[in-house]
């Protein structure tokens, strides 16, 4: 069987489109159509159904694209050893997802080690998407991504750091000082930011300690919580707890442990499982695992010296 069909069914599963594929391939979409009809008739199966927008395939094709992924990708890798990627020489440009406070902590990081051995490889970072996160681990919409949140599918992963959470309020706050029991904490009123990748984790928690928590803010971003914490006398907000530790030095924040169980998370980093440019992307998977597990982050960068009114 000619190889070129087995790397066109590789494309088109991971892509689920053809045009898409075509891109990925650097051939005409004719010429994608041309090979599947070809693999068809090698596997007397049509292999995908167009539905939509999309092609889904039979279930025949999910029965072989693990094992035509892991051929195609060891012919990669070997190609990739005959060559030699170097990454001084790379122009590729790769797409990580990160959350707001991962690109304010880790990302001068990621990049600082990039350049000083790939100076020509573009960066661009997506905005984290938690629920879209495995479709486009699948597809190679993203080439790497960073979350505590874990994603189900068999992508490749490592652990990079693990974080425990707590709970920050302004020095005013009359939680500041008092206790602060399960009573107390549920009966506050809350800020939760939208971008957080370890909220499921949270929500999980509270519902194992019976919490039901009614948000009376709910913010974009991160970076909007130290002045919005420091200028009130009743919000508070359960984040991360050495990032909120940082704003409190230059904040007058104050940090409190949690007043429910919540193992530490891990922070992991994924790689897509999709096989273009395989070389490069181990080199970039260990790179930016390095980068981060060597940074203790910029997350205080968010400063000031607000009093509040």
């Amino acid at each position: 069987m000619d190889l070129n069909l087995i790397r066109v069914f590789v494309a088109v599963a991971e892509t689920r489109s053809l045009t898409t594929a075509a891109a990925r391939l650097y051939v005409t979409q004719p010429a994608v159509s041309q090979a599947l009809g070809r693999l068809r008739r090698e596997l007397d199966d049509p292999l995908f159904r167009r539905v939509g927008r999309v092609m889904e395939p039979t279930p025949l094709a999910e029965s072989v694209y693990p094992g035509f992924r892991e051929a195609v990708a060891a012919v990669d890798r070997t190609l990739d050893g005959v060559h030699r990627f170097d990454p001084a020489d790379s122009e590729r440009t790769f797409r990580i997802a990160l959350s707001e406070l991962g690109e304010i902590g880790w990302l001068p990081a990621i990049v600082r080690a990039v350049r000083a051995h790939a100076p020509a490889m573009r960066i661009e970072v997506a905005p984290m998407d938690v629920l879209a996160l495995p479709e486009w681990l699948a597809r190679g919409t993203v080439d790497l991504a960073v979350t505590p949140s874990p994603v189900p599918g068999r992508f490749e992963k490592v652990v990079l750091k693990t974080q425990g959470y707590g709970v920050v309020m302004s020095a005013r706050h009359p939680l500041a000082d008092g206790p602060l029991d399960l009573a107390a904490y549920a009966s506050a009123a809350h800020v939760v930011v939208a971008s957080d990748s370890g909220a499921p984790a949270v929500g999980q928690a509270l519902r194992n300690a019976g919490v039901t928590i009614e948000p009376r803010v709910a913010a974009n971003h991160f970076a909007a919580l130290p002045p919005l914490l420091a200028g009130s006398r009743d919000l508070i907000a359960t984040m991360p707890d050495t990032i909120a530790e940082g704003w409190a030095r230059t904040w007058p924040l104050v940090v409190r442990p949690l007043p429910f169980e919540m193992p530490a998370i891990d922070v992991s980093l994924y790689r897509r499982s999709t096989t273009q440019h395989t070389a490069a992307l181990d080199w970039l998977f260990g790179t930016v695992a390095h980068a981060i597990r060597g940074s203790s982050g910029r997350f205080q960068v968010i400063h000031g010296d607000a009093t509040g009114p």
